[in-house]
């Protein structure tokens, strides 16, 4: 028979972000089978993701080069905001760009501080840090903003303070659990005074005689739409009311689904999101359908991040973030140096997010007030934003789904092949192309024409829009190779440019049938 040249065009290739569960056969042309480093951008492309820098210009001495490990803020009555975070086993502040330790204010034995997953709760012009095996303390810059001290010393305190390991401060109290003593306990305090314990309005929750499935142990706390949420390991506890503590009551149990890291736990305003042992759940979604296997956002990538949950030696380093600025929530698995990015502008058509992943692993996260996303690194706390890791390059991939152009018998051979690049102006890429599922890709190497610049010489949306149409042509590209279904992508080193990939376009040479 006689050959013909077929174009195929992806509009907005990887769209829908990478898909690694369902079978690579039968992939809708908007995934991706790769998606390295990347985000899906406001106008719905595929694209590199921001990188790092550091949030203050000196070394901290104190802090050598152990990481960051937790992060919190506290916004003062007047407004002011304080932000803390933890590492060395030492607690520091950062004002303005410079960092300085906190130091032990309490008057006598400073407590021992062996660890830095400290959880943080502000309340009333104070902060309270909690943490398994450790005093609780407290931040309080109404006496101090350069010391901090035991719950137990600060004025007024009343009361046994438990040594918990998470902590929220939630309807005007503080509310903690899971201690190394007792793991079904929920302590909370009294209105307006995370020191006060067992007067007033203070009190605990014995949750041994009300999980729904068996003992379990509270791993998570969270505070959404006027109920309470206690997340155990299996099983899950929504108290209605919790404005106030001596008439809320058990509104709903869900078994069978847990939280499994108490740093994933995020609440975004509309929903609360978590990590389980089998992926990311919706909490709204779950309770609304009350059964387990719902509104699962981590559902094409599912397999790939229940390993990287197996694979973590400690659970307790898994962070989870929400930046509402940039519309994602970023879950971080260091044992696998995995981070998975889940755009949440938009759910895709089975309720599932479109995700992303990043070999870019925080040691933790945090959104502050601002909107700044900050991020805990080795000796640094950072924070997400410039066009490079810390003035490093980092790798951005992206891979296609595979393609037959509709005559699946037929075999395929690759002759030209167009990216529409939005900025990226000059940028140095490798082309990669494969076929018939093959792991080993072929690849040429190119460079994007110089852009010209638009809109008062400041390139819309800070980019060189649209600086490259590019098509190579057979002598360009020289691909060898055919097959029945083809798969494309690109590589590049992200430095200082912006890039997102708004088409691609194909050309092949159907021949004989197989």
């Amino acid at each position: 028979m006689s050959e013909q040249l077929v174009v195929s065009s992806i509009q907005a290739p990887g769209f829908m972000g990478a898909n690694t569960q369902d079978s690579s056969v039968s992939l809708e042309s908007g995934f991706a089978t790769v998606a390295l480093n990347c985000v899906i951008d406001k106008f719905g492309r595929i694209g590199a993701r921001k990188g790092w820098e550091p949030s203050h210009s000196a070394p901290v001495p104190s802090l050598g080069n152990a990481d960051v490990e937790a992060i919190g803020e506290l916004i003062g009555t007047d407004g002011t905001s304080y932000v803390i975070f933890a590492g060395n086993n030492k607690l520091y502040r950062i004002e303005a760009g410079v960092v300085s330790q906190l130091t032990y204010g309490g008057g006598g034995s400073a407590p021992s501080i062996t660890a830095n997953n400290w959880q943080f709760a502000p309340l009333s012009n104070c902060l309270y840090l909690y943490q398994e095996g450790h005093d609780p303390l407290v931040y309080d810059p109404t006496v101090s903003t350069t010391t901090y001290r035991r719950i137990s010393e600060k004025t007024g305190y009343v009361g046994t303070v438990e040594n918990n390991n998470c902590v929220i401060s939630a309807y005007g109290r503080t509310w903690s659990a899971n201690s190394l003593n007792n793991k079904s306990k929920v302590q909370f305090s009294d209105l307006l005074s995370g020191h006060v314990l067992n007067t007033g309005t203070a009190g605990y929750l014995d949750l041994s005689a009300i999980w729904p499935n068996g003992a379990d142990e509270v791993v998570a706390l969270a505070a959404h739409n006027h109920t309470l949420i206690i997340f155990g390991r299996r099983q899950i506890l929504i108290y209605q009311g919790a404005e106030d503590p001596s008439s809320m009551k058990l509104q709903d149990t869900i078994s069978g689904v847990g939280c499994c890291a108490r740093d994933s736990v995020v609440v975004t305003g509309t929903d609360v999101f978590f990590l389980s042992d089998s992926g990311v759940r919706s909490l709204a979604r779950t309770i609304q359908e009350k059964s387990a296997p719902i509104r699962d956002l981590s559902a094409n990538v599912r397999d790939d991040l229940v390993r990287d949950i197996n694979q973590e030696a400690d659970l307790g380093k898994i962070k989870g973030v929400y930046s509402d600025v940039n519309a994602f929530y970023l879950l971080t698995f260091p044992s696998s140096g995995t981070t998975y990015c889940f755009d949440m502008r938009r759910p895709l058509q089975d309720g599932s997010a479109r995700v992303t992943t990043w070999s870019l692993v925080p040691t933790a996260l945090f959104s502050a007030r601002d909107k700044a996303l900050f991020m805990g690194f080795e000796a640094t706390l950072g924070y997400y934003t410039s066009l490079s890791d810390n003035g490093a390059a980092y790798r951005m991939s992206y891979l296609s789904s595979y393609f037959d152009l509709g005559q699946p018998s037929n075999i395929k051979v690759l002759k030209k092949i167009g990216f529409t690049i939005v900025g990226g102006s000059e940028a140095i890429l490798s082309l990669k192309y494969g076929y018939d599922y093959s792991p080993s890709l072929r690849s040429q190497i190119f460079r994007l024409a110089s852009a010209n610049v638009y809109e008062y010489g400041i390139a819309e949306y800070g980019l060189s829009e649209y600086s490259s149409g590019i098509v190579f042509d057979n002598q360009k590209l020289n691909t060898g190779g055919n097959g029945n279904v083809l798969q494309v992508g690109i590589e590049t080193e992200i430095n200082g440019f912006e890039l997102s990939i708004q088409k691609l376009d194909v050309f092949t040479k159907i021949g004989r049938t197989r």
